[in-house]
């Protein structure tokens, strides 16, 4: 247990300079330098971070772990299973990116409108800001702390909520030490007016991440779902333009209750129809005609019969299996050997919950995330390959599986 949690803390940490998580974790860093010279509000946003993380980390947990307790197979970044999810957080981002590029400000005092130096709120802000990391964190936690999630798992809720608990102290760990320990900032440079241009700069990793989810609520629910979500960006962004002008009305003392109701019209209009829009989408076919649908049953009638597979479980949503997919299994080296074992090719597409592909997790003792199984043609057991690919390690793989000489 002590080496899982261990693990854990350390693949938190690591989580922070991953791509799907920096743009978010950069918030953060903004705050820091905002605050190197007053300690109090720099404590405060690191206790809110902190906190923001550890709760919404146990509550991803808690609920993980009781859904598998009720018999509902799922696995590590469940929540990003559900297209409604990702279109909520994918708009939630754009909303962050445009604050950011100034269009409209969050917890900013009356008199400061417009300047960095944003006090009010800066608890709640912080906290929100780890709750919305921890969110989109889990994309990432593969390679780096699979075994930790997998042990987890299939321990006691008690020891699966320790290494959870340890994974979001790890997390928060580098900006809340810092935040907490002032002195331990002092590398930090000093507050000025190029923190201006550095917010603006930081929407646009922010824009990335947006356009990500984007492409992953494309690849769960179709093109139906991407013309909801394009239309709701529009009104969504038109509605914080609005907003920031209703502020700045507000800040000279002039009428904005007309624009502030308008804004709430307006959001309400982009995010109601999602739900029904979102979930009546078809997910776009597979890109390649030479894969097989994984099932259960495909891999037991074609098991043992002189033929090895190969199974990819992947989802549009997992970043690493997306790197693993463009730097080996799309290569020419990977489909010469598949075609000369005559390897059958399946896929576990997880981008949406299924519950066959969860149970399969489980009983490979898998718990998150790329999962990659080649099935030998003589029958024996699988053999689990790391979550990291290259070519020659899959090559070479099929290469055993089939019985053929390298």
């Amino acid at each position: 247990m002590l080496t899982a949690m261990l693990a854990a803390f350390a693949g938190g940490i690591i989580l922070n300079f991953m791509p799907c998580v920096f743009p978010i974790i950069s918030l953060k860093a903004l705050g820091l330098i905002r605050h190197a010279e007053g300690p109090a509000q720099t404590r405060q946003e690191g206790f809110g971070f902190l906190l923001g993380t550890v709760v919404t980390m146990m509550i991803l947990a808690g609920v993980l772990l009781a859904l598998r307790a009720g018999g509902t197979a799922v696995g590590w970044g469940f929540q990003l299973q559900s297209p409604l999810v990702i279109a909520f957080l994918a708009l939630v981002i754009l909303g962050a990116a445009l604050n950011l590029l100034g269009v409209f400000e969050v917890g900013l005092s009356l008199q400061r409108a417009g300047e960095i130096n944003v006090e009010r709120g800066a608890f709640i802000r912080a906290a929100l800001t780890g709750a919305l990391a921890i969110i989109v964190a889990t994309p990432c936690a593969a390679p780096f702390m699979a075994s930790a999630i997998g042990y987890a798992l299939v321990q006691p809720p008690a020891v699966a909520l320790a290494i959870f608990f340890a994974l979001a102290l790890g997390f928060a760990a580098p900006f809340s030490l810092i935040s907490l320990f002032p002195s331990l900032g002092k590398w930090l440079p000093r507050p000025g007016a190029w923190m201006n241009t550095l917010k603006h700069g930081l929407a646009f990793p922010m824009f990335g991440a947006f356009g990500w989810l984007v492409w992953v609520l494309t690849q769960q629910a179709g093109t139906t779902a991407l013309a909801a979500i394009l239309a709701a960006s529009v009104v969504v962004s038109f509605a914080a333009w609005l907003y920031g002008m209703a502020q700045q009305r507000h800040f000279a003392g002039r009428g904005h209750k007309v624009l502030f109701a308008t804004t709430a019209v307006l959001l309400l209009a982009a995010i109601v129809p999602l739900p029904s829009v979102v979930k009546s989408g078809s997910p776009l076919p597979a890109a390649h005609i030479t894969e097989v649908k994984w099932s259960p049953q495909t891999v037991a009638e074609n098991r043992g019969h002189g033929k090895a597979i190969f199974v990819n479980f992947t989802a549009s949503w997992c970043i690493t299996c997306q790197v693993n997919e463009r730097t080996s299994l799309s290569t020419q080296a990977v489909k010469t050997a598949l075609a000369q074992t005559g390897t059958l090719y399946m896929v576990a597409d997880s981008t949406k919950f299924n519950a066959d592909i969860d149970d399969a997790l489980n009983d490979l003792g898998q718990g998150s995330l790329p999962l990659y199984v080649v099935y030998p043609a003589d029958g024996s057991a699988p053999k689990i390959l790391p979550q990291v690919l290259t070519p020659s390690i899959v090559v070479n793989a099929l290469n055993q599986a089939s019985g053929k000489k390298t």
